[in-house]
């Protein structure tokens, strides 16, 4: 694992496609992880909005706190990702539990996950309570250049998921979109 630091304004990239991602916090006392799918970029800035309430552990953390990790697996490591779905922080260690690292972060308290892809620290600039709708300001992204896998991998709705496949080249006819 080497993460390098990612230039801020092309963020969204990571998160554009809406991969399945794992949200870390830390609520002052201890690390916690949530995976989310219910999630978006806002436009082309490291501004993006996620869904969650407080039936989720992680909720209380991000009220508190004001802060997360956006944190983006790959394919290799989807079971782990699903299972940390599939039981509460409240009662469980989840980095320890499924055996990942939590690398600390350069802006906020929440880690970065070492066995991710890529991470974006941010910073909650809003809580909309209904529908449940945290608005997130990316502060500083991380990406891993010497990790091999790479494919991501995105929620049905069902139970099933969908992998990343073949990249198609269309800079020619966005390029004026895409901030350099």
């Amino acid at each position: 694992m080497a993460f390098v630091e990612f230039p801020l304004n092309k963020a969204f990239m990571l998160f554009e496609p809406g991969p399945v991602i794992l949200v870390s916090t830390h609520d002052g006392k201890k690390n916690n992880l949530m995976t989310i799918s219910w999630h978006m970029v806002t436009d082309f800035t490291p501004t993006l909005a996620l869904t969650t309430g407080p039936w989720n552990h992680s909720f209380k953390a991000m009220m508190k706190k004001k802060e997360c990790v956006l944190n983006v697996p790959t394919v290799d490591i989807i079971e782990k990702v699903i299972s940390i779905g599939d039981c509460s922080g409240k009662d469980t260690d989840k980095f320890k539990k499924f055996e990942l690292t939590p690398l600390p972060a350069g802006e906020v308290a929440a880690p970065l996950v070492a066995d991710c892809l890529a991470c974006l620290e941010c910073k909650i600039i809003d809580y909309i309570e209904e529908p449940g709708i945290f608005l997130l300001q990316g502060v500083k992204a991380w990406i891993d250049n010497e990790r091999k896998e790479r494919r991501t991998f995105h929620a049905n709705g069902d139970c099933t998921f969908v992998v990343d496949g073949e990249t198609i080249d269309l800079h020619h006819l966005m390029e004026d979109k895409i901030p350099f």
